[in-house]
């Protein structure tokens, strides 16, 4: 049985189009069970949609994190989800949330992690005047951007570069990494050892 996605997004999702392009491709062994976003006007949402796929808004605003997080995960657990990827998910989860998905949770972050984690990542590395930054998919633990890498990509920093063109090449690798990483969980073929992801050779 193919194992089921959920993808949760805040934005334009176009890491969550990558997926699901490649899903559509049958490049990923996979299906998206349901597309969630806290944000109603979401343009991830109308794409998922024109794939007809199941996309739903769960409005956060004004809802305390821990109860928000609560209703997530039953709808989550309500469409049988395997494996939960953030795709551009701008709220901090709790660990209500975390802890009922343990080491199912993927994220992406625009950066080489451990440096410069948090918001605006490829901003934050422009300016610090790295030589090379890139991209991190890694397990989402109780700790910001923190938990396990499962793959990174470098990304050189060129003399004629901005924040916005570096981002933009940033991004073209987050789309190849994100579902090199999630073919890696969805085939059972790693192991974590300490901080650690081990990936075991086919």
């Amino acid at each position: 049985m193919r194992k089921r996605l959920g993808i949760l997004l805040s934005g334009r999702g176009s890491n969550f189009e990558a997926i699901a392009r490649n899903v559509i491709a049958g490049v990923l062994d996979a299906e998206i069970a349901v597309v969630i976003s806290n944000r109603e006007s979401a343009q991830g949402l109308a794409t998922a949609r024109s794939l007809g796929l199941k996309a739903i808004a769960l409005p956060s605003k004004g809802t305390e994190r821990e109860a928000f997080d609560t209703q997530l995960v039953e709808l989550l657990r309500r469409h049988e989800v395997d494996l939960v990827v953030l795709a551009g998910y701008m709220r901090l989860l709790s660990p209500i949330f975390i802890r009922a998905f343990p080491q199912r949770i993927l994220n992406i972050h625009p950066s080489l992690l451990p440096a410069f984690p948090g918001l605006d990542a490829q901003h934050q590395a422009f300016e610090y005047g790295v030589k090379v930054s890139g991209c991190t998919v890694h397990f989402v633990d109780e700790q910001l951007d923190n938990g396990p890498i499962l793959r990174q990509a470098a990304v050189p920093v060129l003399p004629h570069d901005t924040a916005d063109s570096l981002s933009a090449r940033i991004l073209e690798q987050e789309h190849r990494v994100y579902s090199e990483a999630i073919r890696i969980v969805l085939s059972g073929r790693y192991r974590i050892e300490g901080r650690r992801v081990v990936v075991e050779e086919s």
